[in-house]
């Protein structure tokens, strides 16, 4: 078993219906998402997870050159992967990997309305869509389904990522 795999079995036991060890090399991230954000989003601008307060796709591009390895997690419908990620990074963190850092999906519902300062930092993680990633090009390039949800109903698949070392 790798040093990683732990954490694979750890993602499922948390919800995750699927995880797996990717490079940071195969996230992608592009200029164009943010925008997405801005312009396609309610939430822009009312968490300070989102934009304009996450961090900007070429600090985004900084912050994974200092990583090998990561874990990209596969939610379901049902997976609050936005709660699932600062918990696997905890885990992750307290198995001796320091630098552990994750990005879940969405934007965070934890408050009503931001403090100046966030009120639960420990629970709360930027999406990976926040910070210029590409999900659909990320999702994709590693194997994983991923598809546009056409209306309210449609059940999607929920993606998160934990930077590791």
């Amino acid at each position: 078993m790798s040093a990683y795999e732990r954490y694979i079995v750890c993602a499922k036991r948390l919800g995750a219906k699927d995880s797996k060890i990717i490079s940071p090399k195969t996230i992608v991230v592009a200029e164009w998402v943010r925008i997405k954000c801005k312009f396609g989003c309610s939430g822009y601008g009312q968490s300070l997870t989102c934009p304009p307060h996450s961090p900007l796709p070429d600090e985004t591009r900084r912050i994974l050159s200092f990583y090998k390895s990561a874990i990209l997690v596969q939610g379901g419908a049902y997976t609050d992967i936005h709660a699932l990620i600062p918990v696997l990074e905890r885990e992750i963190f307290l198995g001796g990997y320091f630098k552990a850092f994750g990005m879940g999906a969405g934007p965070c519902e934890l408050c009503v309305r931001c403090a100046k300062f966030c009120r639960y930092p420990e629970k709360t993680r930027p999406s990976m869509e926040a910070c210029g990633i590409d999900v659909y090009s990320t999702v994709r390039g590693n194997g994983y389904p991923i598809k546009v949800l056409r209306n309210g109903d449609c059940k999607g698949n929920y993606y998160g990522v934990v930077l590791i070392e």
